[in-house]
């Protein structure tokens, strides 16, 4: 498996693998990746969201991206990550993750969030051993496409003070 840069070559691998999210995994995206043509817009988007892809023997199996804010919230990014269902727990999303927060350093961002459906308990972990902390538990602030109320967490994660627990679990080796 490699970590890749999502470009326009890879669109309809993007596309086939937006395709084999479950409906009601989906339904806590914050946009509509059932439609056909969400990767290509995603590769047309503003060029400083950075958009990287885990790409097994041609078959993507993960994306995350890194997107920053606006106006006020310019020194803060949003990751937003997805995982092959049928590949979860295998290490993708560790790294992934590690990437996004590479490509955070090698930017002005100051601050990382990530929103997570609070009963997705597993990516809370993996966001916390990468040294995210819970920031906010808003209750039912997500509704899934059933009309289902979920709280949602906000985890945290301050770049700049962290540098050095970066180096010390082997993200700083990336960097070069």
């Amino acid at each position: 498996m490699e970590i890749t840069t999502f470009t326009p070559d890879h669109v309809a691998a993007v596309q086939a693998f937006l395709d084999r999210i479950p409906p009601g995994e989906s339904a806590f995206f914050k946009v509509d990746v059932t439609a056909p043509d969400t990767a290509e817009q995603w590769v047309a988007g503003p060029s400083d969201v950075a958009r990287f892809l885990a790409v097994d023997d041609g078959t993507v199996v993960g994306l995350t991206a890194v997107i920053p804010g606006a106006g006020w919230s310019s020194h803060v990014g949003e990751i937003r990550l997805v995982v092959d269902p049928d590949r979860r727990r295998s290490g993708i999303g560790k790294a992934l993750a590690r990437r996004a927060l590479v490509a955070a350093l090698e930017t002005d961002l100051r601050k990382l969030v990530i929103e997570v459906v609070a009963d997705q308990e597993p990516t809370i972990r993996l966001f916390t051993e990468l040294g995210f902390t819970p920031e906010a538990l808003l209750a039912e602030q997500v509704r899934d496409r059933n009309g289902a109320f979920h709280d949602l967490m906000v985890l945290a994660h301050d770049v700049d003070d962290v540098k050095s627990a970066m180096a010390t679990i082997g993200i700083a080796d990336e960097l070069g």
